[in-house]
């Protein structure tokens, strides 16, 4: 029987990681599928259970380094099972506990991160002096060897000459244990990665510098014993670590965006049985259920009013600023939450079928499944390391048969030594490991100090692709909540005063749009009047008297219900671009026509224009009717409009887009957009918007201004240019250095390169490297 789970995996640490992980379990029997994403670290598999299982898999793997997270059922999903609910269904908030945490590793795993995390930063906090010390003493010495400076006093080169061989075993063996681990897997099972590559640099460093420190007497006559490479094995691994540190940091909330969902559920239901109401984890509620929901309550699971009215915010589903209007026969949703009045409802959907739960599923799919991200320098480590190491055994072998026939053996077995070793050096791939991380982390931070927060270093190398940008509407070109526009005055008092008295009329209204009308007011410093005799019209609107003045607030029903002449055709080209009116009239006549709206960012149209210079196709998506989808697109000039779409719509629209071929960024703000943000090959957030938006992101814009979106895109490019260039020269070092340190030039030109000028080769790449990246931060956005 075919199994599909979702396992997050223990031991990654880089992309080359997730190729040999991927590999070894496609070729175990009884996987026909396996997809493993470095970036969320998690593994989709689909096996035959009858041939084997999660266990047996981890076991494949242990040896590489890496294992799956399993985690049993616990008691919760348990019970869910009894009572007849799908055992990987996120039907409660304690399912922090369930399914979803154990895919997640939300209670082992993430302790586990912030634990190695914590143990890295210390590493880190001993590693600093020790590679400033290294740092000064490789400076000193090669100062001296081109003459500028005096040597070091006798006393402190001894002291320094057994201090760094101490310094460097413990970076060596402290520090870098994962680099060691990683030669030792490649040495016994093939398997190369990044980590392969810096032991292989930093152990030939060691061990050769600590053969000249041991053996300096009897290795004299050979080889030049004044010079090692205690320095190369310490700066080396200070860097790497960094780099690894910083990255995990920025790792560490991966499955954020699924834990904030999930704490969007009702703990507990108050439910109606046999005439009785009692309160009953969310867990016990079965279909049929009549469930109580009173003035801001959260909404249990899915299903039909059949008592009450009221207006609930719909937000987290629709995307819309304004709450709806709800009554017998209408459907609520799980997670939503009652603003107003009290109302029972039937729950026609329950755990795993709910439309939050399916939500869940969608982000959790979408974050699990692999982008197409390739990292040049970790897919080349995987030839590098066997080509370098042949190259050094080549030019020591070549060394000791040619040289030892024309040389004698002991000059022959010393040049050998030197291009042997050199080569090596020449080879740490310092300046490789260091092209992508500082180019990365001066761009991220660029990016911070603009108001752009990237989250990780994929987001930032695919923005530069993008080639179509996907928007929401409300809170992602509009400011999201609603706000006055105008007013029709047609009597003859003032707007202020009519303005005055709608806003002491709406004080006392519950009413979404009532606060948008007193925030005008109080902006204004108009004064709130006394209210007597107030009463709310359901449905409608409110009343109440004024100064001795009985005075009506509310749609354009109201009005027709007082029987009062007014053309409510008349507005239709504002209702059209999604305008709310709200009418002030008397018993006698009406007063005045004051239009509410979502309005547009200020920010928006120059966003859209600078898009589409670049060449981007900008499509708007929103749950919000045609007529005013259409209304805003043409505003702004959108080329693409999709309306009145549910979060399962834009996550479609998403992935129709990709299979066109087109490099989708998706742009939102709310719960509605995660599934859509977690699929997109770069979801932007607006940080104005909900929390599970932002973890579903990449890339969240401060303000929720839209406008630094393409300002993100100039730094993806900047960012990116730059680690292309880090790679070439960092390529270029080897490419050159590697057959000079062998000493293919030597017979003919008597050039070989010591290894004391490949350590500085090797400095000097990763010095030019960290000089270029640093450049982006002189460049404008």
């Amino acid at each position: 029987m075919a199994a599909s789970q979702t396992f997050k995996i223990k031991g990654m640490h880089c992309a080359s990681c997730a190729v040999n992980i991927e590999r070894a379990l496609k070729k175990s029997v009884g996987v026909t599928d396996a997809q493993v994403n470095y970036a969320t670290e998690t593994a989709q598999l689909v096996f035959d259970e009858t041939k084997t299982n999660p266990n047996q898999l981890s076991k494949i793997m242990e040896p590489l380094g890496y294992s799956l997270i399993i985690n049993e059922p616990t008691a919760l999903t348990k019970e869910a099972a009894a009572m007849g609910m799908s055992p990987d269904a996120p039907p409660f908030a304690e399912a922090s506990e369930g399914r979803h945490a154990a895919h997640l590793g939300l209670r082992e795993s993430k302790a586990e991160k912030l634990a190695e995390l914590q143990a890295m930063k210390q590493k880190l906090l001993i590693a600093l002096p020790i590679t400033i010390i290294s740092a000064i003493v490789m400076t000193w010495d090669i100062l001296v060897t081109l003459g500028q400076v005096a040597a070091m006093p006798i006393t402190l080169s001894e002291f320094t000459h057994h201090l760094m061989p101490l310094l460097a075993l413990y970076m060596l063996v402290v520090v870098g244990q994962p680099y060691l681990l990683g030669l030792y897997r490649f040495l016994r099972y093939g398997r190369a990665n990044m980590d392969s590559l810096i032991g292989l640099g930093t152990v030939a460093a060691f061990i050769y510098s600590f053969a000249v420190t041991a053996f300096e007497e009897a290795l004299k006559p050979y080889i030049n014993v004044e010079t090692n490479y205690y320095d190369v094995t310490i700066i080396v691994i200070a860097f790497i670590t960094l780099g690894k540190y910083l990255e995990a940091r920025s790792k560490i909330k991966t499955g954020d965006a699924i834990e904030k969902l999930l704490n969007l559920q009702a703990k507990v239901a108050l439910v109606r049985r046999d005439g009785q109401e009692r309160e009953i984890p969310v867990s016990e509620v079965v279909h049929g259920d009549l469930i109580i929901v009173k003035p801001g309550g959260k909404i249990a699971v899915d299903g039909l009013i059949i008592e009450g009215a009221s207006y609930v915010d719909e937000s987290m589903i629709t995307g819309e600023s304004m709450p709806t209007t709800k009554t017998i026969g209408d459907a609520v949703v799980a997670g939503t939450i009652n603003t107003t009045g009290t109302f029972v409802f039937k729950a026609t959907k329950v755990g795993s079928e709910t439309v939050l739960a399916h939500i869940i599923k969608m982000v959790e799919t979408a974050q699990s499944s692999k982008a197409p991200i390739q990292k040049l320098a970790d897919q080349i480590s995987g030839v590098f390391v066997p080509v370098v190491l042949v190259f050094a055994f080549v030019a020591l072998t070549t060394w000791l048969l040619v040289g030892t026939a024309t040389l004698g053996f002991a000059p022959a077995l010393s040049l050998g030594l030197v291009s042997f070793v050199s080569i090596l050096v020449i080879a740490c791939p310092c300046a490789l490991g260091l092209a992508t991380p500082t180019a990365i982390i001066v761009g991220v931070g660029k990016g911070a100090q603009a108001g752009i927060l990237i989250k990780d270093a994929a987001t930032l190398e695919k923005l530069h692709k993008v080639d179509t940008v996907v928007v929401d509407k409300t809170g992602t070109l509009t400011k999201g909540k609603p706000e006055f526009i105008s007013i029709q005055n047609f009597s003859k008092q003032s707007d202020a005063d009519l303005i005055s008295i709608l806003a002491s009329l709406e004080q006392k209204s519950e009413h979404p749009i009532a606060t948008a009308i007193i925030q005008y007011s109080q902006t204004k410093q108009w004064p709130i009047l006394a209210v007597t005799n107030f009463e709310a019209l359901k449905g409608k609107g409110v009343r109440g008297v004024i100064n001795g003045v009985e005075y009506f607030a509310g749609s354009t029903k109201l009005v027709a219900g007082l029987g009062l002449q007014f053309d409510a055709l008349g507005l239709s080209a504002q209702t059209e671009a999604g305008q709310t009116p709200v009418v002030l009239a008397t018993g006698q006549r009406v007063l005045a026509v004051v239009m509410i709206a979502d309005a547009l960012k200020p920010e928006a149209l120059e966003a859209i224009s600078q898009l589409h210079q670049k060449g981007i196709k900008v499509v708007m998506l929103t749950g919000d009717n045609q007529q005013t989808a259409e209304f805003i697109a043409r505003q702004l000039n959108i080329d693409e409009v999709v309306a009145e779409v549910l979060p399962e719509d834009k996550l479609k629209k998403i992935k129709a887009l990709q299979a066109k071929g087109r490099v989708v960024a998706m742009a939102g703000d709310g719960v509605n957009d995660a599934p859509a943000l977690a699929q997109a090959d770069v979801g932007i957030a607006m940080a104005t918007g909900t929390d599970v938006a932002i973890e579903s992101a990449g890339i969240t814009l401060l303000h929720g201004d839209i406008s630094k979106l393409v300002k993100a895109i100039k730094l993806s490019k900047m960012t990116m240019t730059g680690v292309k260039q880090n790679l070439f020269w960092a390529f270029v070092y080897n490419v050159v250095g590697i057959p000079l340190a062998s000493g293919v030039f030597y017979p003919f030109l008597g050039w070989l390169l010591s290894p004391v000028f490949a350590g500085l080769a090797m400095a000097l790449s990763s010095v030019s490297v960290v000089g270029n990246s640093l450049r982006i931060k002189a460049k404008k956005l």
